[in-house]
């Protein structure tokens, strides 16, 4: 059961703090219900749905929601992505704690729907060059992002609202690798995230200066690529150069 105060992880504070007040939630992958649970009782959201396409996460979502007295401002919702949410029931549609593919693939398989809501709030755990471009390319525009550190790992928070086909100005690789919006606050979580990956690129180089070959030459090239995008990023957070 929900522990009486408990408090949301990091990552879902932050996530919670990107919602606008007074619209209604669709939490897909809601795993406990815990942000559902939260927004509501703080006042935040009038109500919510709060989905997952597991029965057993769902079933303690239930509980959790039952032992809070919520069952009329949060409803539980056994669904695969958004399948069995209705264009119109919600205005903020969160997805968080996923891979980047398949976050892509729940906003892609209807994406009427998808662009139904007024804004998303994405929390995409891997692929997350690729996951920007793919959000640019479907015509929605990144308004906010935050980075955030708990227990070691590091999780992106982006704020997306749909907008009209070609009415975004693309990224530069690294603005996609790394999200301009990071890169225009000089972001304190982002430089400790930059340190970590330029070692991580300087290992490999290391490892890829003995091999040989025409994968290995491919590789260097990539990599030497990533390192020099890194590089730029730092230098531009660090000398305020947007």
């Amino acid at each position: 059961m929900m522990k009486k105060g408990y408090k949301l992880p990091l990552r879902l504070e932050t996530v919670a703090s990107f919602v606008t007040p007074g619209n209604i939630l669709v939490d897909v992958g809601c795993d406990h219900g815990y942000l559902s649970i939260s927004l509501v009782k703080r006042g935040l959201i009038p109500r919510a749905i709060a989905s997952d396409v597991r029965p057993g996460p769902l079933m303690r979502a239930k509980e959790h929601i039952l032992e809070c007295a919520l069952q009329d401002k949060i409803e539980a919702r056994l669904s695969d992505g958004l399948d069995r949410i209705l264009p119109g029931e919600g205005q903020t549609l969160v997805i968080a704690g996923m891979g980047g593919p398949l976050m892509e693939r729940i906003l892609r398989k209807d994406p009427p729907k998808s662009r139904s809501f007024r804004e998303l709030i994405l929390e995409p755990q891997s692929d997350l060059p690729h996951f920007r471009r793919f959000l640019l390319d479907h015509a929605y525009s990144i308004i906010d992002e935050e980075l955030v550190m708990e227990e070691g790992k590091f999780y992106p928070v982006i704020k997306a609202v749909p907008l009209k086909a070609g009415s975004e100005e693309a990224y530069s690789p690294a603005e996609y690798a790394f999200g301009r919006i990071l890169i225009r606050k000089c972001h304190p979580a982002l430089l400790e995230f930059l340190e970590k990956e330029l070692e991580i690129r300087e290992r490999i180089m290391e490892k890829l200066s003995v091999s040989s070959g025409a994968e290995a030459g491919r590789r260097k090239e990539q990599v030497k690529k990533e390192r020099e995008w890194i590089l730029e990023t730092i230098d531009r957070c660090r000398n305020g150069s947007l």
